[in-house]
């Protein structure tokens, strides 16, 4: 699966690019319906502009920012469970992001702390996503 030769560093730039959209842009429809389906997250909401994709749960649960890093190439995401984390582009399996300390991709990460919240987050649906 993922070792650090993985990362690459050299990536194009346009793979990035399309990668990264497609990937923010996947959690951005299933966080919008994530929420309308959760009688939990009432009042939540979730927004998606120049590259920023923010989460706002509510007092309860607090905001996931999760945006595009184009420098570093890489999505960074805030979370108010696990805080900071950066996460790498392996184009293995179709594309997926994983953090490179821990090996957890984004999408599994999400999975795990969604779904204290909501019993119905299913992450694997979604675009670049290795659960």
């Amino acid at each position: 699966m993922y070792s650090a030769q993985n990362i690459q560093p050299d990536l194009d730039p346009v793979v990035f690019e399309k990668v990264c959209n497609e990937t923010l842009e996947s959690l951005y429809e299933y966080f919008e319906e994530l929420i309308d389906q959760s009688s939990n997250l009432k009042g939540a909401d979730v927004t998606f502009s120049d590259g920023v994709l923010t989460v706002a749960l509510g007092p309860n649960y607090g905001t996931y920012v999760i945006n595009r890093q184009t420098p570093n190439k890489q999505i960074w995401l805030s979370s108010p469970t696990s805080g900071p984390k950066r996460y790498d582009l392996i184009l293995d399996n179709g594309g997926y992001w994983i953090y490179k300390h821990d090996g957890v991709t984004l999408h599994k990460l999400l999975q795990q702390e969604i779904s204290k919240i909501s019993s119905n987050a299913d992450f694997k649906t979604c675009t670049h996503a290795l659960v």
